[in-house]
């Protein structure tokens, strides 16, 4: 899959469904998180000034005063979370726009113009509970899908939210007044299991997406002040722990990458990408058996998974390798007909080899497929330009 694969992407991390057996043995036991920091290999982090907690989920008197002005006291709390929902989500209200590596505090989110549903959905926690209601995170359940940027593959997850008025003295509920919150633009994601979070977790999730931002800028020091904060307030986010071992490879610490994917192994035995990265580690210092032998396993569990040929086929685009990147577009069509980013790549690949009545055919099922108005805008125009070819 080209460099190695780590968590950022649109919202957070992601727990594969998929077992891996019999590959390269793990420590049987967790150790201290601490003792697998390498704060002398990155002796300036201390001068990052990572956000607070507070600082993450606060909120200003604009914001505030928008929550005041969406609800209304003589309403009930239901119709009051209805009210609320719909003014964040209604873009005269609330000018945002999605943008997948916009990882930002919630009162810059509540300013901003952009921002992805991780930074969505910590700005709405904030605006719900300023509002009086009970807000918890759900991590939602996805099988591995990935996004290529700067060469990286970037593997995605999601959590969405749940709003329900808090409970009171002598009032019994009769129906079940929840709202569930989601600002994930695929739509098909929604009916996947989901699994309540932790504040902290989700601030170890925000620590992550900045960490991993910094890593694909090759701001080094940046990147484990971040990470480093992300393990330490959740020490069980494997993702994290998989990021860290990325940064450790890249800056030479090998013992240290080992030690943190051995470790995300043990809280998740059944991550393909901490398994992949430790195999891309075996090779890179020269343990080509091993290596081999985790990494034919991972390709086999994979090779079912559409967004798997997906992401080759993004990797052979920027080899400028087309009928190569054709093949794996099309096994992911075979697999997954329902994804805009398959036609796309299709799309290209086909403009590339000549093709230009092909190229054009799937960007126009690729507007039809995207879920959100900035992609079938983005695809719309690519249509105008090859409309003059």
């Amino acid at each position: 899959m080209g460099k190695s694969s780590f968590f950022r992407a649109h919202c957070l991390y992601v727990i594969s469904l998929l077992i891996l057996s019999a590959c390269q043995a793990v420590p049987p036991q967790l150790v201290s998180a601490t003792s697998l920091l390498h704060d002398t290999g990155f002796i300036d982090f201390g001068k990052i000034q990572v956000e607070s907690q507070q600082q993450v989920f606060v909120l200003d008197e604009a914001a505030k005063d928008f929550v005041h002005s969406a609800i209304d006291s003589s309403q009930s709390s239901t119709e009051q979370i209805e009210a609320l929902v719909h003014a964040i989500f209604d873009r005269s209200k609330l000018n945002l726009l999605y943008q997948s590596d916009a990882n930002t505090v919630a009162m810059d989110t509540f300013h901003n113009q952009a921002a992805n549903c991780l930074s969505m959905s910590i700005m709405t926690f904030s605006l719900a509970t300023e509002a009086g209601f009970d807000v918890d995170f759900q991590k939602i359940i996805i099988p591995e899908i990935w996004t290529r940027r700067s060469g990286y593959s970037l593997l995605n997850g999601h959590i969405n939210l749940q709003i329900s008025p808090r409970p009171q003295a002598n009032v019994y509920v009769l129906y079940d007044s929840r709202f569930q919150v989601d600002f994930d633009p695929q739509t098909a994601r929604r009916s996947l299991p989901k699994k309540l979070v932790s504040q902290d977790a989700v601030l170890a999730m925000f620590y992550n997406n900045k960490g991993a931002e910094a890593l694909l800028n090759k701001k080094y020091i940046e990147a484990y002040a971040y990470f480093r904060e992300a393990v330490l307030t959740d020490p069980n986010f494997d993702s994290a722990w998989i990021n860290l071992g990325i940064l450790y490879r890249l800056t030479g610490y090998y013992t240290a990458a080992e030690k943190a994917y051995q470790y995300a192994l043990v809280l998740s035995p059944d991550s393909l990408t901490a398994w992949e990265n430790l195999a891309y580690l075996y090779a890179y210092t020269k343990r080509d058996g091993e290596a081999k032998s985790i990494l034919a396993r991972v390709r086999h569990l994979r090779d079912n998974n559409a967004y798997y040929h997906l992401n080759l086929g993004e990797a052979q685009l920027e080899q400028h390798n087309w009928e190569q990147a054709l093949g794996h577009f099309r096994k992911a069509l075979s697999l997954d007909k329902n994804q805009h980013e398959v036609y796309f790549g299709l799309a290209r690949a086909y403009l590339q080899i000549g093709k230009l009545q092909q190229s054009k055919r799937n960007l126009r099922l690729a507007k039809h497929k995207a879920k959100n108005h900035q992609d079938q805008a983005r695809y719309q125009s690519k249509l105008d330009v090859l409309r003059h070819l």
